[in-house]
């Protein structure tokens, strides 16, 4: 493994983006999505990216291994009265699990907020993902609640933990 790189991400890598997700999304139900990935075309994939890109409150970041896509990381700021406020969302290839990419990609997120004055973090994360609930208490998140059903995988109902970051401490 060579040393990983975080770059934000532009719209020239929407295909590898939507080719990671479909692999991440058969590696874990973790996520929203499946194997199918995120099914939407690659130019819309494009103009989400630039949307992020020009939005001063939103990024999103890509970690490299080489020229492989082995984690995204995203913040996505919110409006009006919520503009102190941004959710994000994070992943990672499963051969690439417990490197430190994670916590890299977490890192890059907390530090554009601190840059561009996002107040409160807060995420929504499987309640028995024990790794990644560590990961976000390492950093000072705190769990807010639990949303009930979250997911219905099959008939299987999953919880999930609501969590914040609150950066005016």
């Amino acid at each position: 493994m060579a040393e990983i790189t975080v770059k934000e991400a532009n719209p020239s890598d929407a295909q590898k983006i939507l080719d990671y997700m479909k692999i991440i999304g058969g590696e874990t139900d973790n996520l929203t999505y499946g194997a199918e990935g995120r099914n939407i075309s690659v130019e819309k994939e494009a103009s989400i990216l630039k949307t992020m890109h020009d939005d001063n409150k939103s990024v999103f970041y890509c970690a490299w291994d080489g020229s492989e896509l082995v984690g995204t990381a995203n913040l996505s700021g919110m409006p009006r009265r919520m503009a102190h406020r941004a959710e994000i969302g994070i992943s990672v290839l499963k051969a690439y699990w417990n490197r430190g990419i994670g916590t890299k990609l977490l890192r890059h997120l907390i530090d554009y907020s601190k840059e561009h004055e996002i107040e409160i973090i807060n995420l929504e994360v499987r309640s028995d993902n024990a790794a990644a609930i560590h990961l976000y208490k390492k950093y000072g998140f705190d769990k807010t609640g639990t949303i009930p059903a979250f997911f219905k995988i099959g008939n299987e109902y999953i919880d999930f933990d609501l969590m914040s970051l609150d950066m005016r401490k």
